[in-house]
C-alpha cells in the first residue's frame, strides 16, 4: 500500500504562520490512499493566526484550506465525496455556517454529517471541518 502525505508549503497564502500547527501538533494535513485524500480536521483560523468571532468567516476560511488542500493533489472541492463538520453551540450558529457552505459547496454534493460539541482546540472556535476526496478513476 502505497501512502502519501501532503505537506502544506511554509509559504501558502491559505495557512500563513499557522502552517506550524502540523508539526507542532504532530500530524498531516492530509494523506492519500487507495486513491482517497484524507483531509484533517481545519478550522477557521485567519492566515496570521487570529480567529473571526463571526461563523460564516469561520466556515469560510475552514473550506478555503481544504481547497487549499484539494489544490496541492491537484483536486478541487467536487472530489469531496465524505464531509464532518463540528460546531460549537450548533443551534445558534448553524444559519450562518449553512449560508456560507450554500454559497462555496456545490454539486456534486459529498455526504456531509454535522455534530455539535462542547468546544474546539482553541477559545473563540466555532467550526471544525475534516474531510475525504476521492481521485478519478485512472480509467
Amino acid at each position: 500500500m502505497t501512502i502519501h502525505t501532503v505537506e502544506v508549503p511554509e509559504d501558502s497564502e491559505v495557512f500563513g504562520t499557522t502552517v506550524t500547527a502540523f508539526a507542532n501538533f504532530g500530524y498531516s494535513a492530509a494523506v492519500r490512499a487507495h486513491g482517497l485524500l484524507f483531509i484533517a480536521g481545519t478550522i477557521g483560523r485567519r492566515a496570521d493566526g487570529t480567529i473571526p468571532d463571526d461563523i460564516e468567516e469561520q466556515t469560510e476560511i475552514a473550506i478555503a484550506r481544504i481547497e487549499e488542500i484539494l489544490r496541492l493533489e491537484g483536486l478541487d472541492l467536487p472530489a469531496l465525496v465524505d464531509v464532518t463538520s463540528y460546531h460549537v453551540d450548533i443551534h445558534r450558529n448553524l444559519p450562518g455556517f449553512a449560508k456560507a457552505k450554500a454559497r462555496l459547496i456545490t454539486p456534486p454534493y459529498p455526504t456531509w454529517s454535522l455534530i455539535g460539541v462542547s468546544g474546539l482546540a482553541s477559545p473563540g472556535l466555532l467550526v471544525e471541518i475534516r474531510a475525504t476526496a476521492a481521485h478519478p478513476d485512472p480509467s
